[in-house]
């Protein structure tokens, strides 16, 4: 009797460690696989001007009013602080739109003011950064450049983990309600196909998982 018992147990045991094995097996292969559509290799975004955003350097010039003249931050709440000028918004416009508002209220203390405002250290809106998370070297932000690949971001985070899956990293799109395509970083980078090279928008989401060992 008890050698029937043992048996039986030790029949359920390789029973069970079979399907096990078996599932392990399945969720390998599902797991290795691209769960969404490839990114298109060609995305630009249309009409593209740079937005200012919290720390963003700009230098302020007001024409033949050297005094007025300065290279300002933009604050974390998005505004600047000039000579005559105490918070003014400058997160989420152009320079040039920076620029006629510089003018505007130094009108009220300058004759006719010319202001031409250039951004010298750039961050960008945090609705705009690309944002690299996962199993990057050093996982971070960005400023959006155009015509930005996701290989331009990639040399910026120093290159994948040896914990990276690569060819299984994500890019969330915001620009189209958080759609996700699949990128094959580790073809790109380790075999050096081109073809997986894409552009990346304003707002995009880089993950990069961790592979399976």
């Amino acid at each position: 009797m008890q050698k029937h018992v043992s048996r039986l147990l030790a029949s359920i045991t390789r029973a069970v460690a079979a399907a096990i094995l078996t599932a392990a097996v399945a969720g390998c292969a599902g797991w290795g696989s691209a769960s969404y559509p490839a990114a298109p290799a060609k995305a630009s975004a249309p009409d593209y001007n740079y937005i200012v955003g919290p720390g963003d350097t700009l230098s302020i010039i007001v024409w033949r009013n050297p005094e007025l003249s300065l290279s300002v931050p933009v604050r974390p709440d998005g505004q600047v602080s000039t000579p005559l000028i105490d918070g003014l918004v400058a997160q989420g416009k152009t320079s040039t739109q920076i620029a006629r508002d510089v003018e505007k209220e130094l009108g009220k203390y300058v004759r006719d003011p010319v202001v031409t405002v250039i951004v010298t250290s750039f961050v960008g809106p945090y609705s705009e950064q690309i944002r690299v998370v996962g199993e990057a070297t050093k996982p971070q932000f960005l400023a959006y450049k155009q015509k930005m690949t996701v290989l331009d971001v990639l040399i910026a985070a120093g290159g994948l983990t040896d914990f990276a899956d690569g060819n299984r990293a994500t890019l969330v799109r915001t620009a189209d309600g958080n759609k996700r395509y699949n990128v094959r970083l580790d073809d790109l980078i380790k075999r050096g196909d081109i073809g997986a090279n894409v552009d990346v928008l304003p707002g995009d989401i880089l993950i990069i998982p961790q592979g399976w060992f």
